[in-house]
């Protein structure tokens, strides 16, 4: 009796284990099934499902329900209207994911590399002691270039380039530095560049500044330890016996100066004379020293830390001289030795360029590429490279697989004192034809130690000359005060001991028309101001809708807008005939059926230009874009017969389906630093032109 007891007990829990529960339903009462006592095997039967195992469900006709227990989800889903649209979703999905990889790899493989900060908008070169005078004592400083940064800005500036601001002994500060680690007390302190820094790239600006590693001044400690001979010192500069008797030094050899007469110079404390390729105040540095190589490394380091986004190095092609000490031969063979004073006399063939010299320049290099590594703070590293042939100057590039420069600096244009199309023409095909593949050009029209333009050719190709420079290829360098058309100052004198000819240049920037031109508040200036300041200054020029500053901004805002002028092909058109006075080139870019032609006359009269026989396919008539002279702009002009003025430009713009860099007469004339093609369906530059 007790046994079947315990089997009905069994039955009755296995009743209600087998009741479906459809849904989680609180508080509901549930009958419990009394077994049926005539039908005892069936209950049996029903019941051994749950005592053995479970049974697959049978789903027909039954729908999912919420709560349904995890046997019966997977029945549902297993089924192939959920299914096969499930498996349809992942692969789309998978499917989107790689054309996704796939769209995005490809974009990044065909665009053309972003062009740097350096590239994509002007230079403004300043000398510091003349741009603006913050505290009244006649020179320019540190604070003076911080509160006119949002001038600079105005002019679509991108870089600014500081010259020479480090101790020195020197009036004009530009050559003999006593401390490359130190900011000379007449420009401020070390505090007034750290803040003069963060103001520039807060307005989103960056500063190079220069750098001389030639020489030094002979204030310089490292010279005073080296003349007594103190340790690691005694071959910093480079010294050799010579013979001085009463008062008359005898060279090592026929070497010159820079500034004329011998560039060796005898010490009386040393005894022996040391060389100077500049003045006697200014050694030169013995860069075979491998212990100078360092000290130069870690002044560089100092000043990229401190910020700087990049140097000028100025007078590379002196750093090394032959150590066979033979004299250099002379221009003149028969002139005779003893008259051989001034450097234009004499092949420098064993004081310039010599072969180690780009070695040090891509040491400087690897020294600040660790600097460059953060996005958008690449370190630039421009070489100054006057006087040398334009195949020396392209050597400063680098090689293809070894950089050095980004770009010698291209003075070229800053050297010329005439007008006419010829010397223009040649000037920049000359650089176009030489740069090597891929690198970048630059143009500058002025500098400190060159004239003023007005001064060289005359006030009449100011305009003309910014719009030149502002429409080539590669990174336009203006020379603070060209862009309102400033002259040099009449030569004084100064009561300065440098050569007077490298100050008519350095005269104060002219702000206002007020007492010193707005440069200082103090009684003097270091410079005299020069004379046309009531007219030709910036706030003169700020409200005259024709001045040189306004076409200024005029033109380096199209070239920031207009990938036609920052990422273009250029193809120069050679003029003849009674066009031969005039420079003409265009400015094109594959995927955009428009094109810039600039014609500029460099002339001394009027020119009428027959563009229409220049250039083919050219339309009837063209719109003016800019012009220098302003009451043109935006007019239509008939290119059968464009009249210029004496000095005069225009920027015409037009549409054309066949540009001069696909035409096969006009390729070797074409020229472009990085290839690229527009898209106007997707507004994306790529290469796959």
């Amino acid at each position: 009796m007790a046994k079947d007891k315990d089997r009905r007990d069994s039955l009755q829990m296995s009743m209600k284990g087998c009741r479906t529960n459809n849904g989680f339903v609180q508080n509901e009462d549930i009958p419990e099934m009394e077994p049926d006592s005539s039908s005892p095997e069936d209950n049996l039967q029903t019941c051994a499902v749950d005592v053995h195992g479970p049974k697959v469900p049978d789903l027909k006709g039954v729908k999912p329900f919420a709560g349904m227990p995890k046997e019966v989800l997977l029945q549902f889903s297993g089924q192939a209207r959920y299914r096969v649209p499930r498996e349809v979703f992942f692969w789309l999905t998978v499917a989107s994911v790689v054309v996704l990889i796939g769209i995005t790899t490809a974009i990044i493989a065909l665009s053309p590399k972003c062009l740097d900060w350096w590239q994509v908008g002007p230079m403004y070169q300043i000398y510091p002691r003349s741009f603006k005078d913050s505290d009244k004592d006649g020179n320019g400083d540190l604070k003076g270039i911080q509160d006119k940064l949002d001038y600079i800005r105005d002019l679509n500036i991108k870089t600014v380039w500081i010259t020479s601001f480090y101790k020195s002994s020197l009036k004009d500060f530009r050559h003999g530095v006593e401390d490359f680690q130190e900011i000379d007390p007449i420009f401020g302190t070390m505090k007034d560049f750290e803040n003069l820094i963060a103001a520039i790239h807060d307005k989103g600006l960056k500063l190079i500044i220069d750098f001389i590693p030639n020489h030094t001044s002979d204030k310089h400690t490292w010279f005073q330890l080296s003349r007594n001979r103190t340790e690691k010192y005694t071959d910093y500069y480079i010294w050799h016996n010579c013979t001085h008797i009463n008062g008359m030094t005898t060279p090592p050899n026929n070497w010159l100066s820079v500034y004329g007469n011998s560039s060796w110079h005898f010490d009386e404390v040393r005894k022996q004379c040391y060389f100077h390729q500049f003045m006697k105040e200014q050694p030169d540095l013995n860069f075979r020293s491998p212990a100078v190589q360092e000290e130069i490394e870690k002044i560089l380091q100092y000043w990229l830390q401190k910020g700087v986004d990049g140097f000028s190095f100025d007078a590379v092609k002196f750093l090394l001289e032959e150590r066979h000490l033979r004299n250099e031969i002379q221009v003149n063979e028969t002139q005779s030795p003893d008259t051989v004073t001034h450097y234009s006399e004499l092949y420098h063939d064993f004081t310039t360029t010599q072969v180690g010299m780009h070695d040090i320049l891509r040491s400087f290099r690897q020294t600040m590429d660790p600097y460059s590594r953060e996005p958008g703070r690449y370190r630039f590293m421009g070489t100054e490279a006057n006087g040398e042939n334009i195949d020396r100057t392209m050597m400063y590039y680098g090689l293809p697989f070894i950089q050095e420069a980004d770009f010698p600096f291209n003075s070229y244009l800053t050297q010329l004192d005439t007008p006419g199309n010829s010397i223009f023409n040649k000037v920049i095909m000359s650089w176009m034809e030489n740069i090597p593949e891929g690198k970048w050009p630059n143009w500058m029209i002025g500098g400190p130690d060159n004239s003023r333009l007005t001064s060289r050719l005359g006030k009449e190709y100011v305009n003309i000359m910014n719009m030149l420079i502002l429409t080539l290829p590669g990174t336009p360098i203006t020379y603070y005060g060209e862009e309102i058309g400033m002259e040099n100052i009449l030569p004084t004198n100064f009561n300065e001991i440098y050569d007077v000819n490298t100050l008519l240049s350095k005269s104060p920037m002219q702000w206002d028309n007020s007492s010193n031109a707005g440069f200082s508040e103090g009684n003097h200036t270091w410079l005299p101001i020069s004379s046309d300041y009531h007219t030709v200054n910036v706030d003169v020029q700020k409200t005259q809708y024709r001045s040189a500053l306004k076409l200024y901004q005029k033109l380096s805002s199209l070239r920031a807008s207009e990938l036609l002028l920052s990422r273009g092909w250029f193809c120069h058109v050679e003029s003849r005939g009674d066009d031969s006075r005039v420079v003409v080139y265009t400015r094109e870019l594959d995927g955009i059926d428009r094109v810039f032609t600039m014609v500029l006359n460099f002339g001394e009269s009027t020119s009428i230009v027959n563009l229409a026989e220049m250039i083919s396919g050219l339309p009837p008539t063209v719109s003016i874009r800019i012009s220098t002279n302003s009451a043109y702009n935006g007019s239509a002009i008939e290119t059968s017969a464009i009249t210029l003025g004496k000095g005069e430009g225009h920027i015409l713009e037009y549409s054309t389906k066949n540009p001069l860099h696909r035409q096969t007469a006009l390729r070797d004339r074409c020229f472009v630093s990085s290839r690229a093609c527009y898209s106007s369906v997707l507004h994306i530059l790529h290469s796959l032109c």
